[in-house]
């Protein structure tokens, strides 16, 4: 018999656009939930980021947006007002990520919202936030890195300022709006009482920044850029071989013993200088230098034979590529196909959650702009009649 998904029966309503609203909506539809995805006529605006396109659809698009149904409707007309509002009264949830006073100026707002559906769990993200300042600039990734500091301790010190090379800040953040969902979802089971979620991009990166906002509470000393080493271990960084880079990680005085009995440098345990991990951290241009000088006699595959079988972390520096062809992330099941109505077979990333119970699925693939429309009017009880007459007048495509 087919397991359950942990989240089944729970409806949600994704009216967000881009990267962290889909990304949070399409985690909870992982998780089993049916997420019914509005989208304005003319598609929300990822579907136009690009290249590279599948036969004129967004990789963007088809990367942040499975197991959604798909319904096009203008938020313009109150026709179309009064459809989501609708939809709201049966929904569990309502993600939407507008500028702050955007949904309150349709009145769909949650202070609106509630009046028709005291449970609803509603979630803004934003750039900045349902407060404050600068509640209403308009907020992107590459912004609330640069104002988090998480660009500041981003790449190496003598470098140009360098973002994270994935959109951390919108990822973070739909991972937060996914968690307290799924928080203010239990307060709903055990009381009935919806509410107000306020996540904000910014808020969200600097969270990331749990070490580095500890060494500057403690000392107030400025964390800097660090490349790819460790601010508060060493060794931990990349270190060149003979043929390529390889990442080495000797988390504690245990390791670090090993390390160097490995690598044949016993002179290091004997050196002063790097007898604990303070001392290695502090020193530690010195010790990398030490240690690139015995690294780059031999390949990479050679070092990396020696120090798993001594059991030290290493691993070689993967492209994306390199990435889906290793044999244990095939294991995981972190790549997986789909069958798109128009594109036929698309691959897509899996999820890291794995439930002995209730595990996740992957049900449906990115839907076409308006693909369910007509059945989702048709469950809220519209006619054929109806549903024609919004087609005609705009309300919806």
């Amino acid at each position: 018999m087919a397991k359950k998904r942990a989240l089944e029966g729970l409806l949600v309503l994704d009216l967000s656009h881009v990267m962290a609203g889909p990304f949070c909506a399409m985690l909870l539809g992982d998780l089993g939930a049916d997420v019914i995805k509005v989208e304005k006529p003319a598609g929300e605006d990822s579907r136009r980021f690009g290249p590279p396109f599948m036969n004129g659809e967004s990789v963007a698009f088809l990367g942040l947006n499975r197991n959604k149904r798909d319904i096009c409707i203008d938020l313009k007309t109150e026709k179309g007002r009064t459809i989501i509002r609708e939809l709201a009264t049966r929904a569990d949830v309502l993600i939407e990520n507008f500028k702050p006073s955007t949904m309150a100026k349709l009145q769909l707002g949650y202070q609106d919202l509630r009046q028709l559906n005291p449970k609803l769990v509603y979630c803004s993200i934003s750039g900045f936030g349902q407060t404050g300042e600068y509640r209403e600039r308009g907020g992107f990734d590459l912004v609330a890195q640069a104002l988090s500091g998480l660009i500041s301790v981003t790449g190496y010190p003598d470098g140009p300022p360098t973002k994270v090379g994935v959109p951390i800040s919108d990822l973070t953040a739909g991972l937060y709006s996914a968690q307290a969902i799924l928080a203010a979802h239990i307060h709903v089971l055990r009381t009935g009482e919806g509410q107000h979620i306020d996540i904000s991009l910014l808020d969200s990166a600097i969270s990331m920044t749990v070490w580095e906002s500890a060494i500057f509470f403690a000392t107030r000393d400025v964390p800097q850029s660090t490349g790819s080493a460790h601010r508060l271990l060493a060794p931990y960084q990349a270190f060149p071989t003979a043929d390529k880079q390889i990442v080495i990680g000797a988390g504690n005085q245990r390791i670090w013993i090993r390390l160097c009995e490995t690598l044949g440098r016993q002179d290091l345990l004997a050196d002063e200088k790097f007898a604990t991990n303070a001392l290695r951290t502090v020193n530690q241009l010195t010790l990398a230098n030490q240690l690139s000088m015995t690294l780059e006699k031999q390949c990479a595959q050679y070092w990396l034979e020696k120090l798993h079988k001594a059991g030290i972390p290493a691993a070689p520096i993967y492209n994306i590529a390199e990435v889906y062809e290793d044999p244990h992330v095939r294991d995981r099941e972190m790549h997986f196909t789909l069958e798109h109505r128009d594109l036929g077979t698309i691959e897509q990333v899996g999820s890291p959650m794995k439930f002995s119970q209730t595990p996740v699925g992957f049900r449906f693939p990115p839907p076409a702009l308006g693909q369910h429309t007509k059945d989702i009017l048709e469950w809220l009880g519209y006619s054929e009649e109806k549903i024609q007459n919004f087609r005609e007048s705009g309300v919806v495509s």
